[in-house]
């Protein structure tokens, strides 16, 4: 019985070194095939430094190794910035994919109201305008333009009065009346016929209403004059 168990643990001492064992060697070839694989990288990369140089060389390009390491050295020092970088390069890239989308329908907005507004004809008054512009340019001075706008302010009182109530009623009798006289059937009047005339009341009021008139300019422009001085 004692032998048994003795024999039992032999062999299981036995199993555990032959564990052991297969470690050591499965360890031992992969340390001779990383030994094999750095000894291949090695040649391969002294093969690939020895033709850069020669290509260098042959293109006229001295390479300084003392700049090379302090390239490497400033890379490693900027690791953490050049990863940096990169995230903003993705973000810069996702922004870039979200926003595509949000551009191509304002382009396609864009080009709709376009097409609305040519169709109401907004494009075609803006081209008129531009064309009334462009005759204003042609037909008018830097000068003329320069009084324009020195006399802008008198300009805008006189349109202002004559925006009025009183003075549009005024004009638009004198326009209805004016359309109503047949130029051409217009009564020949002798001098005497006319001083006739000049005695119903419709003259007399129409002769006031111009003496009126005409004192009333002379004292606007008396005014006017008494204060550019």
């Amino acid at each position: 019985m004692a032998k048994d168990n003795i024999q039992e643990q032999i062999n299981e001492i036995n199993r555990k070194l032959d564990i052991v064992l297969e470690e050591v060697i499965a360890q031992r070839e992969t340390r001779q095939s990383i030994e094999d694989l750095t000894s291949d990288l090695t040649i391969v990369g002294n093969d690939l430094f020895k033709t850069t140089v020669t290509e260098l060389e042959n293109a006229g390009i001295e390479l300084d190794a003392e700049a090379v390491k302090q390239l490497l050295f400033r890379l490693l020092r900027n690791v953490e910035t050049i990863s940096e970088m990169f995230e903003m390069m993705e973000s810069l890239s996702d922004l870039v994919k979200d926003v595509t989308p949000v551009l191509h329908q304002m382009g396609l907005d864009g080009i709709h109201m376009m097409n609305e507004f040519e169709q109401k004809g907004y494009v075609e008054f803006i081209r008129e305008t531009m064309n009334v512009m462009d005759n204003v340019v042609t037909h008018f001075s830097v000068e003329d333009i320069r009084l324009l706008a020195d006399n802008a302010v008198s300009i805008l009182e006189t349109v202002k009065s004559l925006t009025q109530p009183d003075m549009l009623k005024a004009i638009n009798s004198g326009l209805v009346v004016y359309k109503s006289i047949e130029i051409e059937d217009v009564e020949e009047y002798s001098m005497w016929k006319a001083i006739k005339a000049m005695n119903s009341k419709e003259m007399k009021k129409g002769i006031g209403f111009m003496i009126t008139f005409l004192k009333n300019i002379a004292k606007e422009t008396e005014k006017a004059q008494k204060e550019s001085l």
